[in-house]
């Protein structure tokens, strides 16, 4: 889809870039397939922060999306494609042939009308979710698992999708978007193409208050505060903190890994590219 310009009637609108989505669906969400969400403003069960310069967000939903592509070898038809205020994707409505709906993450290129289907010995196209093994090599997937029947968790944002490079015994071999190549069971499940709305890393919201409107507070710099409130505070006029860049708890905000090991890790060939 395109992008969005607005006459520069404010100082806001001169700077604003949305994504037109003026083809997406204009109605309501499919209603049995959302639940209600309860806002936290990031506080736990005690009433303290948990997570910092959150809150205040647009009140919505949450639409129930199918990851695990759970109808097997039953065709669907895209009824319609809508926007998700709980990812940067799209979503698509499928209507099954037995009557059933899902949501999916809706890939680029997948039209109103169009068939699709997950399982065994289905065709290779644009929506189809097939296992590792069955696709072709050299392929862009998206919505990929990591262990078999688990459900989609990998290349499932915006825009993103994945690279089949090869196969390794019972292992298929991805490049992922970050510059991670690693390897995964050749059983588990991916959706063949890139995932819509690639134009959302090309969004420029304009203005704070939109911001705002996601549920993301103002953020103040650590050399601004007072010794008290963070390691970087104090000092007489504009001081830059006096010690390494640290987090408000002493954690180190550069070069220190704080990856916890995972069981997967074993699995990563070579690690993502590093930020210049």
């Amino acid at each position: 889809m395109a992008l969005k310009t607005f006459k520069p009637y404010t100082k806001s609108t001169r700077g604003t870039v949305l994504v037109d989505k003026s083809q997406l669906w204009k109605g309501d969400s499919y209603k049995p397939l959302t639940v209600g969400q309860h806002s936290t403003g990031a506080r736990n069960n005690m009433g303290r922060i948990t997570s910092r310069h959150r809150g205040g967000a647009h009140k919505h939903k949450y639409r129930i999306i199918d990851f695990h592509r759970s109808k097997k070898n039953i065709k669907g038809v895209v009824e319609r494609i809508e926007y998700d205020p709980n990812r940067t994707s799209y979503i698509a409505l499928i209507k099954y042939a037995d009557k059933d709906m899902k949501y999916i993450i809706c890939p680029q290129k997948l039209e109103i009308g169009d068939t699709i289907e997950s399982g065994k010995n289905v065709e290779i196209k644009v929506g189809n979710c097939l296992e590792l093994i069955d696709i072709p090599q050299g392929s862009a997937v998206h919505n990929i698992e990591l262990v078999p029947n688990s459900g989609g968790k990998m290349a499932r944002s915006a825009g993103s999708s994945a690279t089949l490079t090869g196969f390794d015994g019972d292992h298929a071999i991805i490049r992922l978007g970050s510059g991670e190549t690693r390897k995964v069971s050749s059983k588990c499940m991916a959706t063949l193409g890139s995932v819509s709305n690639p134009d959302q890393k090309n969004i420029k919201v304009g203005k704070a208050g939109r911001t705002r409107w996601k549920g993301q507070r103002p953020q103040s710099r650590g050399v601004v505060m007072n010794p008290v409130d963070h390691p970087h505070g104090g000092g007489e006029g504009k001081t830059s903190g006096g010690r390494n860049p640290v987090s408000p708890w002493g954690q180190s905000a550069k070069g220190l890994k704080t990856r916890r090991p995972q069981r997967s890790d074993k699995m990563i060939i070579s690690r993502r590219k590093k930020r210049k």
